[in-house]
């Protein structure tokens, strides 16, 4: 296999290369700048660097600045939507002027695409809440769908990743292991969540359903979410116990506000969003509770 990934160096990009070449596949990095730092055996091509002639099995587009890195300004909405939409439409372009096109283009967008809807269960078929993370998600599906015509798209929505070594998990251990964990607002918020380990999993198995020509093979959108959200109260007691620590303290819902304004949305109001497709598809998550997998990582 030969496979194009958009936001390769990422924390799920980094992840998925070192599977992928533990398959044996060979990894191509697209990436603002060629010079972007890559593991031996990865290429790394610049957005100006693919050709008409070029040929990869498949492409998985992962680009985009984190959401919850820094307040929402207008300025920083900007960020978001131009780092997904302009590798987005780089990669379409070249999908439609390819000789050989990939077999598949699995492409990001996130559960944010539903919006803030509390404790409804929603599953792909599941009516969006209006709202900017939805826009934002709708739009980078939109542009991914434009290759359509030429090429099967699965468009990832992913929930919360976790693993200790980046995302959400990382930035919460420093202050849960000093005894300063703390439930957010009334604690009843759902967090649709999958450990990164599964995460990689389904991705790879969705690649391979493709590449295989399987007539079943997932298009459209796909939830990588674990099968049992929890709620906040549910995920803050999990992380503690793991860590043994106590958990004391609240963060009121309008203090967030106040501090994160617009971007509090992803702390306190929350979604329940289930893998319908994928485990329609026979995936079978090593990890689908969230207490046992916080143990084995962090005991």
């Amino acid at each position: 296999m030969h496979i194009l990934i958009t936001g390769g160096s990422g924390f799920l990009g980094s992840a998925l290369t070192r599977a992928l070449q533990r398959e044996g596949a060979r990894v191509t990095w697209l990436s603002r700048r060629a010079s972007t730092p890559a593991p031996d055996g990865v290429e790394v091509r610049d957005y100006a660097a693919l050709w008409s002639d070029d040929r990869f099995d498949a492409v998985v587009n992962l680009a985009g600045a984190g959401i919850a890195e820094r307040r929402w300004s207008a300025a920083r909405k900007q960020v978001l939507r131009d780092s997904r939409l302009i590798p987005t439409r780089v990669l379409v372009d070249w999908i439609r002027s390819a000789h050989v096109p990939p077999k598949v283009l699995l492409s990001g967008s996130a559960v944010g695409w539903y919006g803030a809807q509390g404790d409804l269960p929603l599953d792909e078929a599941g009516a969006p809440h209006d709202e900017f993370q939805h826009r934002l998600c709708e739009e980078w599906e939109a542009a991914a769908r434009a290759a359509e015509d030429r090429v099967p798209v699965v468009r990832l929505r992913t929930g919360v990743v976790l693993h200790p070594d980046g995302g959400m998990l990382h930035r919460l251990l420093p202050p849960f292991r000093l005894g300063f964990g703390a439930r957010l607002g009334d604690g009843r918020q759902m967090l649709s969540w999958i450990a990164r380990e599964d995460w990689v999993a389904a991705v790879l198995a969705l690649l391979h359903a493709h590449l295989r020509g399987e007539p079943q093979a997932p298009v459209g959108a796909c939830n990588l979410t674990a099968p049992e959200p929890v709620d906040n109260i549910g995920f803050t007691r999990a992380l503690a116990d793991a860590l043994r620590r106590p958990v004391l303290l609240t963060v009121p819902a309008r203090a967030l506000a106040l501090g994160l304004g617009e971007m509090a949305t992803l702390l306190v109001d929350g979604q329940r969003v289930l893998p319908t497709r994928l485990l329609a598809s026979g995936f079978q998550f090593a990890w689908p509770r969230l207490a046992p997998y916080l143990d084995a990582e962090l005991r």
